[in-house]
């Protein structure tokens, strides 16, 4: 039996406004798990997958921004859940476009199931996929979906 030994991909993990409040904010939505819990199955998966994942929160867009900004060069990848911002934010649209790294939206719940404004995603037009509606099940899926496409790049 052969074994292959594969190069860790580097994969940031964005993590939008209100995500810190997981586990506590509308669990009928967003379901019971934490931002901590999310974030440790997702480098639990990313283990099995032969990816480090880098996690951050922020609550404030420009942080978020920079944030896509030093993934150039650092990262392979990008993971985002932009919560609100993913409706509203040009400028994470345009921070992901600019810096051209292969990105994969997610969402907890299916946006299209639920108010209007949250049909128009910003990201989507320039992400590589988009996952939502499976809880957080739609991190490990994004998480899944993008290294695959990343290992079949390169």
């Amino acid at each position: 039996m052969v074994t292959s030994t594969l190069e860790p991909l580097s994969i940031l993990a964005l993590h939008g406004p209100n995500l810190n409040l997981l586990g506590q904010r509308e669990p009928g939505i967003y379901g019971s798990l934490t931002l901590a819990e999310i974030n440790r199955l997702l480098e639990e998966e990313g283990l099995k997958l032969q990816a480090k994942i880098f996690p951050l929160q922020s609550n404030h867009e420009g942080i978020l921004v920079d944030a896509i900004h030093q993934a150039w060069g650092q990262h392979q990848g990008i993971l985002i859940n932009a919560g609100a911002y993913t409706h509203t934010s040009v400028a994470l649209r345009d921070a992901i476009a600019a810096v051209n790294l292969p990105t994969v939206e997610v969402h907890l719940s299916n946006i299209y199931r639920r108010e209007d404004f949250r049909h128009h995603s910003y990201i989507a037009p320039v992400a590589i996929g988009q996952i939502s509606g499976f809880g957080h099940q739609s991190y490990l899926l994004g998480l899944q979906a993008l290294v695959n496409y990343l290992r079949a790049k390169s």
